[in-house]
């Protein structure tokens, strides 16, 4: 195992000191302004790696020295570092909103408190490659965007040390991993010390030892991340490794790693005096943080471990990405019981209880999903579409509930703008909408947008495909041959790609769900296609098989196997390391982004949001996030709407529907050109896209989404569980648990007449409540879909029954509506806190 030495700052000149603040920040990844100092000290580093602190680490002293003394770069540096200061001390969007939702309505006071986000992995930038894929690069965003908004968010992750495998190809055109070391010294991270100057660690129990995690900072403008890192010389040879790989290994390494990232992280709040109110939860992998944040509860407050969950759950957010059963990380029973045998004894349970937490049918596995639902006040899906999917997945958790009451909303997921758009779309935005547009509320930015002229936009196009042509070639260069592709055509590769062709870009995880040779399905129909003489196409590929995937990999080498067709050697590329920079030069030049996942797996899927600010348009299956921004005006869609699961009939009409797409309406449109040399129709779709539809799917949206309907109303309800709270709170459930099944119906009747101006219904329910106390339940009818209305006590006899009345406008028959008698208590979360349901008949 390589060794992780602390870094050493580089011994920079006094007068260029402001230099390591500024490399240590990697808000210069999405803050582009300070890129002229790192290209004026060494242009040919930064062009390869785009990382400040590894030019800081590796240039000369000498060098350093003449800077100190130029008296130009001195000034800029003085001014960038003035203007770093202004921007991070300037009042936040958060702050001057927050002031005004204060005065309308109920909220936190004082204001809200940290939010902790949890997660597996982060995609902030190339130069701190601890990412795989979609996953992380959301949580990267998500807290760039809260950091520019200002919203009180600290991130917790694991310094992985390989993190996720390199890609190159075989002159045969198959893929093959390479595991590169993540050395902290060249990495823009920083050890976190204790007031003593001792680096920050904390320690995890694990079966007969104890391993020791050290604590690295990360610096992202307003925000900090912290990462966790196994890699201790305290540490055996084989826990160094636990957080080798990110996922990497089988079962048990999995869950050594998701202990460190859930209790090792929330014990990296409480060593650093962090009281976080909201607890977000990025995937099932961090779900272990909600017990953790349930012990230090109960060593706070003297309470035992039920009270602390039902107090800390309501400020524990859940956010699932999954969208099928087996995506869900399961460990066996017996591994659980194994690594949590101590633990367990800090909780004050026995081990039933705990694996009660995570377990579903199959009591032969711990549910890391079933444990976060469990332990949190409030669960989201990451698109309308994918709520509606998870909605279906969690429903034997709550028997007998509507599954549109299963507990589980949506806040689709968004891309952080500033992080995907190019410098040229960064200058329109920037003329059209002003400097601080991504800083604030996105909503306002839809009607300027519509005001640039056409031939504006068609200009900026045609300059963002010259730059990705030019860009591909050099990573062609790079990258080598690929199945005899490049040494066929010499060492000339101008002849690859054309500036002036319309370009399709299709970068993802090639994995089967994605169905990343949909567009292969008739090799000769895509071959016409590329190569019409009258309306030309290139097609740029990208992605990444995992190791482990063999199907995935011979998607792989079934493109590359159509790349060496010499007709259209030419028109197709696969660019090899699919990763944040490749992925940044693709979205910005691409003319149509295309995804063909199988509906409903793409939980979201951010890749074609990132090609909204720079005028790409897209081409997608109605999954994910497209399902609900799909119109005729701003792209076009592949699929009916419905799931066909693993159909190859399917399949093969919607490979039809895409060549149809493509030759009949895609491509000639970009190619019907008016006199002035420009495509109208096309120029208005892409107008109305980047309108339209930037701001709706940018991560500012999606940020004030989770800010107003889960964070701000989590922090009131855990607050509102201080003191006897809790305590009430778990008092009315044991309640319910034991009596539950003294609740009954007596009888139902409805009189449908004529009331004031309309007809309606008159409910009348008559309950049986044996010892439940009538003010632990409600009385309702419920007609699908979700409609559901209240019924009223207004009498009770001797034996314990009590009427319930209601009136209803009879917009529909009296036969729809359905009496149910349901748990009920103020603040409480039901049914995600008490699912009992009674029906009646």
């Amino acid at each position: 195992m390589n060794p992780s030495p602390a870094p050493a700052f580089p011994a920079v000149p006094e007068a260029l000191q402001g230099l390591v603040e500024l490399a240590l920040d990697v808000r210069w990844a999405w803050s582009h302004s300070s890129d002229v100092l790192w290209r004026w000290l060494a242009p040919e580093v930064w062009e390869r790696t785009h990382s400040p602190w590894h030019i800081l680490q590796t240039i000369a002293r000498t060098k350093l020295e003449k800077f100190a003394k130029d008296e130009e770069f001195l000034e800029l540096l003085r001014r960038h570092m003035d203007e770093r200061s202004r921007t991070l001390s300037a009042p936040s969007w958060y702050d001057e909103t927050y002031r005004k939702m204060s005065a309308e309505a109920p909220l936190p006071s004082p204001p809200l408190g940290q939010i902790a986000y949890f997660s597996m992995e982060f995609g902030l930038t190339e130069a701190l490659p601890i990412y795989s894929g979609g996953l992380g690069i959301l949580a990267g965003d998500y807290l760039k965007a809260s950091g520019d908004l200002g919203v009180p968010v600290v991130g917790i992750g694991i310094l992985w040390q390989q993190g996720y495998f390199r890609q190159a190809l075989s002159t045969s055109g198959e893929q093959i991993e390479f595991y590169p070391f993540n050395d902290p010294g060249q990495l823009p991270i920083t050890p976190l010390r204790n007031s003593r100057g001792e680096w920050l660690s904390v320690d995890l129990g694990f079966p007969r030892r104890t391993v020791h995690l050290r604590v690295w900072e990360v610096r992202a403008g307003r925000v900090r991340l912290y990462l966790l890192d196994a890699n201790d010389l305290m540490n055996s040879a084989v826990d160094r490794g636990i957080t080798s790989e990110l996922y990497g290994g089988g079962p048990e390494a999995r869950l050594q790693q998701e202990l460190i990232l859930g209790v090792g992280g929330w014990r990296v709040l409480r060593a650093l005096g962090i009281e976080a109110e909201i607890c977000h939860l990025n995937e099932g992998h961090a779900a272990f943080a909600a017990l953790e944040r349930a012990r230090c509860y109960m060593e706070d407050n003297g309470v035992p471990f039920e009270e602390a969950l039902n107090a800390t759950r309501a400020g524990n957010l859940f956010t699932t990405h999954t969208s099928v059963e087996a995506g869900f990380d399961r460990f066996p029973v017996s591994l659980v019981r194994e690594y949590l045998a101590e633990y367990i004894q800090e909780l004050g349970i026995d081990m039933e209880r705990l694996l009660a937490l995570g377990a579903g049918k199959d009591r032969e596995s711990f549910n890391m999903a079933f444990l976060a639902i469990r332990a949190s006040g409030a669960v989201n899906g990451v698109s309308r579409l994918h709520g509606e999917v998870s909605r279906r997945l969690f429903q034997p958790l709550f028997p007998r509930w509507p599954r549109d009451e299963v507990p589980i909303g949506h806040v689709t997921n968004g891309v952080h703008v500033p992080s995907w758009d190019s410098p040229e779309s960064d200058a329109l935005w920037t003329k059209v909408c002003g400097k601080e547009r991504w800083l604030g509320d996105p909503r306002g930015l839809t009607d300027l947008m519509r005001s640039v002229g056409d031939e504006e936009l068609w200009a900026f196009r045609d300059v963002a495909r010259g730059k990705l042509v030019t860009m591909a070639r050099d990573h062609l260069r790079r990258q080598g041959p690929i199945s005899g592709s490049l040494g066929a055509l010499g060492s000339d590769l101008n002849c690859l790609c054309d500036p002036t062709v319309f370009t399709i870009g299709f970068a993802r995880r090639f994995a089967t769900y994605k169905r990343v040779d949909l567009l292969l399905h008739d090799p000769a129909r895509l071959e016409r296609i590329l190569c019409d003489p009258n309306g030309r196409t290139q097609l740029i590929l990208a992605g990444k098989a995992h190791p482990a995937d063999t199907t995935g990999k011979a998607m792989i080498k079934k493109w590359t196997d159509f790349i060496a067709r010499s007709n259209v050697r030419p028109q197709v590329i696969f660019l090899v390391d699919y990763d944040m920079d490749l992925a940044e030069h693709l979205v910005h030049g691409i003319d149509l982004w295309l995804n063909t996942p199988r509906r409903p797996w793409e939980a979201s899927g951010t890749s074609g949001m990132k090609v909204l600010a720079n005028g790409g348009l897209n081409l997608s299956e109605l999954d994910g996030w497209w399902a609900e921004a799909y119109a005729p005006d701003v792209g076009w869609a592949l699929g009916d709407g419905l799931e066909h699961h693993d159909d190859a009939a399917t399949d093969a009409e919607e490979a039809e529907r895409l060549y149809d797409l493509l030759e009949n309406e895609i491509i000639p449109e970009f190619y019907d050109r008016d006199a002035e040399g420009i495509p109208r129709r096309w120029v208005a779709r892409v107008r109305e896209s980047m309108a339209r539809l930037t701001p709706r799917f940018s991560t500012n949206r999606m940020v004030q989404d989770y800010l107003v309907q889960y964070y701000l109303p989590g922090a009131m309800a855990y607050r509102g569980r201080d003191g006897r709270g809790a305590a009430g709170l778990l008092a009315w459930r044991k309640t319910l648990d034991a009596r539950w099944d003294e609740l009954s119906f007596v009888d139902y009747a409805v009189e449908t007449g004529d009331g004031p101006g309309e007809q309606t219904h008159l409910l009348r329910a008559r309950i049986s409540a044996g010892r439940v106390p009538t003010t632990a339940f409600r009385v309702e009818v419920y007609a699908e879909p979700g409609e559901v209305h209240v019924l009223e006590r207004d009498g009770g006899d001797a034996h314990g029954v009590f009427s319930y009345t209601a009136t209803i406008p009879a917009h529909r028959p009296a036969g729809d509506y359905t009496p149910r008698i349901v748990p009920f208590r103020p603040g409480a979360r039901v049914p995600l806190e008490c699912d009992h349901i009674l029906w009646y008949r």
